[in-house]
């Protein structure tokens, strides 16, 4: 079931164009256009739930199993020795993993480990369409295609 709103819906459903790198029969893989590091992938379940421990076990599994999957191919692809996989749920209320190519420490971290007692965010810049371009054809090709056999 989908929600006519919901962005990360309209693109599981192909009503929004994304550079897709990898989908399964649960979940579509595509590139965050707002990368906090190039090859940035969010694994998006095709059907809506709203939190990540909304997610029957299937369906969580497989964001897993496709994270993992994507993992060796940007850690080679991109030239970094981490591959980070989490969930947030900030932006949109559709359950997601984030799967970023870790090239500082502080690409993922915790308010904790912050000295400044006052920090101001600011959305990720967006990214080229020739680097999306790029990060998804070196995905695709790593990968063997964009679907699951």
């Amino acid at each position: 079931m989908s929600h006519p709103d919901c962005l990360f819906c309209r693109i599981a459903t192909g009503q929004v164009p994304s550079r897709i790198v990898h989908e399964t029969k649960h979940v579509v893989a595509f590139l965050d256009i707002h990368p906090i590091r190039q090859g940035h992938v969010l694994v998006v379940p095709r059907e809506h739930f709203a939190y990540y421990d909304d997610l029957p076990a299937e369906v969580a599994n497989d964001v897993v199993r496709v994270a993992q999957r994507l993992a060796p191919v940007l850690r080679t692809g991109f030239g970094v020795e981490r591959v980070g996989l989490f969930f947030t749920g900030v932006d949109i209320a559709h359950a997601h993993a984030h799967v970023v190519p870790m090239v500082e420490p502080t690409d993922v971290t915790s308010r904790q480990y912050i000295a400044e007692p006052t920090l101001t965010f600011r959305p990720a810049p967006p990214a080229t369409a020739a680097d999306l371009d790029g990060a998804a054809a070196l995905i695709r090709n790593a990968l063997g295609g964009v679907r699951d056999p």
